[in-house]
C-alpha cells in the first residue's frame, strides 16, 4: 500500500504538468494514480489534495508570492514551485500540524528539487505558518 508521501510526490508530479501547461493531465489523475500505485485512502488523500491546490490556485500563489524576498512565482523552478504550492495548500486548508507539513515538503524537495530547493522551501513555509 502506498503512504502518505507517495501520494504527495505524485501529486507534485500532477502539480508540476500542469504548470507546464498539460490541463488534459486533469482528466487521466485517476488513471496516473492508479499506475503508481495509489489506491484506497491514499488515492482519496491524493485526489483531495491535488483538487484543493486547483481549485485554490490563486489564493496560494498569492500567498507565496507574499512570502518571497525576491523574485516572483515565476522564477521558481517548477518542481519547487509543485511543492510549494502543495505544503502551503495543505498549511491553509488541511487540519494537519505545521511542522509535518514543513517537513515533509522538505523531504520531497531533497529528493526531488535542486539542492538549494529544501533550505529556500522551508524559509517560505516557515514564514507562511507564522502569518
Amino acid at each position: 500500500m502506498a503512504t502518505r508521501t507517495q501520494a504527495r510526490e505524485s501529486v507534485i508530479g500532477l502539480l508540476y504538468a500542469v504548470d507546464l501547461g498539460n490541463d488534459g493531465i486533469i482528466k487521466y489523475v485517476d488513471d496516473l494514480l492508479e499506475d503508481k500505485k495509489i489506491r484506497n485512502k491514499q488515492k482519496d488523500f491524493a485526489l483531495n489534495l491535488f483538487n484543493g491546490v486547483i481549485n485554490n490556485l490563486e489564493v496560494i500563489d498569492n500567498e507565496i508570492q507574499s512570502h518571497l524576498n525576491q523574485g516572483g512565482l515565476n522564477d521558481l523552478g517548477n518542481v519547487e514551485k509543485a511543492i510549494l504550492r502543495l505544503a502551503v495548500y495543505e498549511t491553509l486548508f488541511e487540519k494537519l500540524d505545521k511542522p509535518i507539513i514543513i517537513n515533509e515538503a522538505i523531504e520531497l524537495a531533497k529528493r526531488l528539487a535542486s539542492d538549494n530547493a529544501p533550505k529556500f522551501i522551508n524559509g517560505v513555509l516557515d514564514k507562511v505558518k507564522r502569518a
